[in-house]
């Protein structure tokens, strides 16, 4: 665009679209997990782990329409309350859990959302900080649980919640190559140990927190290292 700058207008237009963008894709989002679950396709967890992977990619709809961290955080802060009020009421039981396993793990999503849409929306690669711990949050823990729901064969347990070795690797896996995509996509270069320890740090945030909060730990635990990491790098300035 040769250095066009959009007047106020074209600025207020272009987050108003991508509050609505955004609202549509995360109630569609849930309207599709709910459909399957219908049709007996997703079931239960499953479901709800659907959601979890989905909505992860808001934050690249973020990326595409936000350049304010106020209009950013607008879309997870109505999804706090959202999110409480289906907790509650079970209005989207499709990202419910059912029986005694119920927490606050949706609402804590939101959180993390909200916190991280205020924190690293302040420039034009900054949010990528905040993309790195959205998806280790969404994919990585997402995929985990699914794996080692169908697949995990050698369970332990760790502050009393049982957990799997193939669900754990998942988990690693996924967020050490998350990390190295965002990364290249950056240009940061010979970030292959960056990625070993983001994975492994997303990890450790995820077996050690229970009971829903990894989805405030995993995200924020692993943007803040990212961070960490290359701050000292011009990337971000």
């Amino acid at each position: 665009m040769g250095g066009y700058k959009l007047s106020r207008k074209e600025i207020a237009m272009e987050n108003a679209v991508g509050i609505l963008v955004s609202l549509a894709f995360v109630f569609l989002a849930i309207g599709l997990s709910t459909l399957l679950t219908k049709f007996n396709i997703l079931k239960d967890e499953g479901s709800r782990k659907f959601i979890h992977i989905v909505v992860s990619n808001w934050w690249i709809i973020a990326i595409i329409f936000f350049r304010n961290p106020i209009y950013a955080s607008i879309v997870p802060l109505l999804f706090i309350i959202v999110n409480y009020i289906s907790y509650k009421k079970q209005v989207f039981k499709a990202m419910e859990r059912d029986g005694g396993l119920k927490d606050l793990g949706t609402v804590y999503y939101a959180i993390s959302l909200f916190i991280l849409s205020l924190i690293t929306f302040n420039g034009d690669k900054t949010p990528y900080i905040g993309l790195m711990g959205i998806l280790a949050m969404g994919y990585g823990d997402g995929f985990a649980a699914v794996v080692g729901v169908r697949y995990g064969k050698h369970e332990f347990k760790i502050l009393g919640y049982k957990k799997s070795l193939e669900g754990t690797l998942t988990m690693f896996l996924i967020c050490s190559a998350l990390a190295y995509v965002i990364m290249m996509v950056l240009g940061i270069n010979n970030s292959f140990g960056i990625s070993v320890i983001l994975g492994l740090v997303a990890t450790a945030a995820e077996l050690l927190t229970p009971m829903g909060f990894d989805n405030i730990t995993v995200p924020l635990i692993t943007s803040g290292v990212f961070y960490y990491l290359t701050k000292g790098l011009t990337i971000w300035w």
